[in-house]
Order: structure tokens, then C-alpha cells, then sequence
């Protein structure tokens, strides 16, 4: 990432901004607020750093998520099909409001608390496979298979077609530069798994959301195929890659943070709380889904073209002093409220009452099992994952 603004820009070291995306977006914070830059897809963009400023765009009507209100030449991402592109990151009113509607009753706190068993004998499960070894990745044998069981239990996706799910989201969040038709290849098979999946609840409807979706489509005719297909994506692929990050890095965060980690380990009934500064400190996205203006807009004294790409980074705000005191400092008895990791406005995450259920399960469950839990290599030992948009461990070695 390249930035250009009046005066000297900072720099930008590519691999530095995987490490450690927090002294990058800190120093273009103090910078300015607004930077014009060009993405790690060659793109121009305005990269937006200070809290006020990206609350206040992520709540802005003007600020649009649909596609079709980038100028041409702008931004394209990510070559989706239509049958999975069709969901509600690419969406505005009234669509977005409309399908919204449709799958927000399956995420209620309501409905998440019906989840929270389940979610713990899993939990439970997956620590009493990993007990005997005194060592594990806790992102391969914890972190990730946590999420995607509960979400796919929740859709209703049968455990043997759960294995490659996380290859294909690898493939899609932080693709290989040295084999970029991955990204292809795995856009291909979840389009086939999708309509493959779809085909087996028609044929055989059961109780989970997806066929609970299937018969709003078919009966009620609420929802086209396209977004009935993107929707199903959507749920299975945010609702499992963000828990895995928030998952991982609290749980970094914690044992890089011994006294934080004691006061909860004493005190485990500030868990909540916790995972809301948790995620603060580190969420899962360090920059939210690309915005475009539908008009010129001014953003801290800069104004943004219509039809420009806007990124919005969490990262930066999240660390901003004139929010949050002593930012860079992991406070579990901080006041976490107002953190953006889950969103904010009409796009707030839906399914963050679950992450958060899960989030707090998890940590509750790995820190009550494994007392002796610590780091099982340094931190300069530690692989992120090549990724702007997604801020996740390739893994988490520990020993207890």
C-alpha cells in the first residue's frame, strides 16, 4: 500500500502492515485523516484513519456498499459469480433492508442464548481432544473448527462436507501470489458446494435456517435464487473466518498480557466485558467493506470524489487517543463499549450476538481447562496471515 497527500506521506512497509497493522495505520492517523493511497490490488482508494470520522462514515447513507456506484476503472474486487455475489456486503436500501429482515430472527440474542450449550459441549469436545498432548495450534485444533461447527450446525450443513471449507476461505481472504488461480479455484468449488447444498434441502428440508430460507424463496418468493445462494455464503463464510480471528487474537492478546490475563482468570465474570475490549484491541478486520460515495463528500476536511473507493480503517480508530485512553494498552476493566470490530449503522454485523457467545465460551472454557496455558513460541515466531482485510493467525502453537 502506497499513500500520496500534501507534505512527506509515511511510509508503508507491505509486510510491516501484516506484522503490526496498528503502528502503520497510528502513524497515518497522526498524519492526517484522509489519505489517498494505492491498495495491495493497484487500486486507488482514500483510506479514512480517525474514530470520529470512521463511525461517522459507516453510518452515512451516502456511503454506499453496492458495486454499481464505483466510477468505472475503480474498484473491482474479488471476481465473484452473481449467485454468490448477490448478498449484503454489496447491498443498499431497500435490498439490503429486505433480506436483512428475511435471516435476522436466526440471530436474536434470543435465539443465540438457545446456542450457548451446544456451543459449550463443543468446546468441550474439541479441549478433550487436545488435553493429553500438552501442546496444540489452537487455531487448527480450537479456533477455527469451533465457528464452523456451530455455523454449519446452525445452517445445517452435514459434518462431512465441512473439510474444505477452510481452504476455500484461505484461498478467498489472503490468496497465494505465487498460484493466484487459488482464489478461482476455490470460487468454483463453493459455488458448486452451494448449489449442491441447496439441491439436497430442497429434496430433503430438515429443521436449520437454510431450509427455513429455501422455503421463504420457494414458497413466499421474498428472495431471488442469486440471493438465496449468496445469502447461504455469506452466513457460513462471515459468521465462521471473523470468529476464528476474534478467537485467536483474544487469545493472544491474553497470554501476551500476563496481568490482563490473571485479572480475568480471577475474576471470570468480567469474561463479557473482556471481549469487548478484546476486541477493540485486536479485532478481526482491520479495514471495513469498501464504501464508494454516491456523492462528493467532505471527511476530515478532505473531499472524497463520488463513485471513489473509501476504506475505512477499524485498525486506526480503534487506536485513536482522542477515543479511547492509552489505546495501545490492553485494559479488560476498560469501558469497551463503542469499539467498531462488529460494525456500526443498518450494516452492524448480524450475527455478533454469536461471535460474541462463541468468543466468550471459547476463552471461558480454554482458560478453566488449561491453567499452565502459555505461548509455545516467541513472538517473533508468530505468522499472520497475508491479508489486508482479515487480521488472523496462520496459527497459535501454546502448551499447558
Amino acid at each position: 500500500m502506497a499513500t500520496a497527500m500534501s507534505g512527506q506521506p509515511p511510509l508503508v512497509d507491505p509486510a510491516e502492515l501484516i506484522a503490526d497493522p496498528y503502528a502503520v495505520y497510528g502513524r497515518l492517523r497522526e498524519a492526517g485523516p484522509v489519505h489517498r493511497i494505492t491498495g495491495t490490488d493497484g487500486l486507488p482508494a482514500w483510506l479514512v484513519t480517525r474514530y470520529d470520522d470512521v463511525r461517522q462514515a459507516l453510518a452515512d447513507p451516502r456511503f454506499s456498499l453496492d458495486k454499481r456506484n464505483a466510477k468505472p476503472g475503480g474498484y473491482h474486487g474479488l471476481a465473484l459469480p452473481p449467485a454468490l455475489d448477490a448478498n449484503l456486503l454489496n447491498m443498499d436500501p431497500p435490498d439490503h433492508t429486505r433480506i436483512r429482515r428475511l435471516v435476522s430472527k436466526a440471530f436474536t440474542p434470543r435465539r443465540v442464548e438457545l446456542l450457548r450449550e451446544p456451543i459449550r459441549r463443543t468446546a468441550d469436545r474439541l479441549l478433550d481432544a487436545i488435553a493429553p498432548h500438552g501442546h496444540a495450534d489452537l487455531i487448527a485444533s480450537y479456533a477455527a473448527p469451533l465457528p464452523i461447527t456451530v455455523i454449519c450446525d446452525l445452517l445445517g450443513v452435514a459434518p462431512q462436507n465441512r473439510q474444505d471449507f477452510r481452504s476455500w476461505t484461505d484461498a478467498l481472504v489472503a490468496p497465494d501470489p505465487a498460484r493466484p488461480e487459488t482464489a478461482k479455484e476455490a470460487v468454483r468449488a463453493m459455488l458448486g458446494f452451494f448449489t449442491g447444498l441447496l439441491a439436497a434441502k430442497r429434496a430433503a428440508p430438515a429443521d436449520d435456517l437454510l431450509s427455513a430460507l429455501i422455503a421463504v424463496r420457494d414458497d413466499e418468493d421474498r428472495l431471488t435464487e442469486d440471493e438465496l445462494m449468496s445469502l447461504a455464503f455469506l452466513i457460513l463464510f462471515a459468521g465462521y473466518e471473523n470468529t476464528v480471528h476474534l478467537i485467536g487474537n483474544a487469545t493472544l492478546a491474553l497470554l501476551s498480557n500476563p496481568d490482563q490475563l490473571a485479572a480475568l482468570r480471577e475474576d471470570p465474570g468480567r469474561l463479557g466485558a473482556a471481549v469487548e475490549e478484546l476486541a477493540r484491541f485486536d479485532g478481526p478486520a482491520p479495514l471495513a467493506i469498501r464504501r464508494f460515495p454516491t456523492e462528493d463528500v467532505a471527511i476530515g476536511g478532505v473531499t472524497v470524489p463520488a463513485g471513489e473507493t473509501v476504506l475505512l480503517s477499524l485498525a486506526a480508530a480503534h487506536r485513536d487517543p482522542h477515543r479511547f485512553t492509552d489505546p495501545d494498552r490492553l485494559d479488560i476493566g476498560r469501558d469497551g463499549t463503542g469499539h467498531l470490530a462488529l460494525g456500526h449503522g443498518i450494516h452492524y454485523c448480524l450475527g455478533a450476538p454469536l461471535a460474541r457467545m462463541e468468543t466468550e465460551i471459547a476463552l471461558a472454557a480454554l482458560l478453566a481447562r488449561f491453567p499452565g496455558l502459555a505461548l509455545g513460541v516467541p513472538h517473533t515466531g508468530l505468522k499472520w496471515r497475508p491479508s489486508m482485510r482479515a487480521r488472523g493467525l496462520r496459527s497459535l502453537p501454546v502448551t499447558y
